[in-house]
């Protein structure tokens, strides 16, 4: 579900649609139910995502699939952008750039994917995200550049 879905007439700024986002609680994105991790955190420029990850992202080699922190950080990126965006405008990412310090397994816990924008201008934004393990261990980083872009209304 895109915020174009939700809030069709382009009414709502970037952070008023991911604070009713936030709200309607049970209104998951479906990436956000297949992988186990939600929005926990908004503000300007400032977003955070929790999940704890289990058996189900598991690579070959007994461990959490980098897909699952890359996604967790490119959404706390994405999103902190997101937040700052006027109505009737939305993003989308160009190029992630993922840091992998330490291995997630089932056993760290609830991770947490803190997400800040760095610089945004009005055609591209750049932002950078943590990923902490349930103990506070730096276990990911990020840096992300998005395009930002005039959504066409659905007429």
């Amino acid at each position: 579900m895109s915020a174009v879905d939700t809030w069709g007439d382009g009414a709502l700024n970037g952070l008023e649609q991911l604070r009713a986002l936030m709200v309607a609680g049970s209104r998951q994105p479906p990436m956000g139910e297949t992988l186990g991790f939600t929005l926990v955190e908004v503000d300007r420029g400032h977003a955070v995502f929790e999940g704890a990850p289990d058996r189900t992202v598991y690579n070959p080699l007994g461990s959490v699939h980098g897909g699952y922190a890359a996604t967790l950080l490119d959404s706390a990126c994405g999103i902190a952008v997101h937040s700052q965006l006027d109505a009737g405008r939305g993003h989308t990412t160009l190029e992630l750039k993922v840091s992998y310090l330490r291995p997630l397994t089932d056993s760290s816990g609830t991770v947490r994917a803190a997400g800040r924008v760095i610089s945004m201008g009005r055609r591209v934004a750049f932002a950078e995200a943590t990923l902490h393990d349930g103990d506070g261990r730096l276990c990911a980083t990020a840096t992300s550049t998005l395009l930002v872009f005039d959504i066409e209304q659905p007429k």
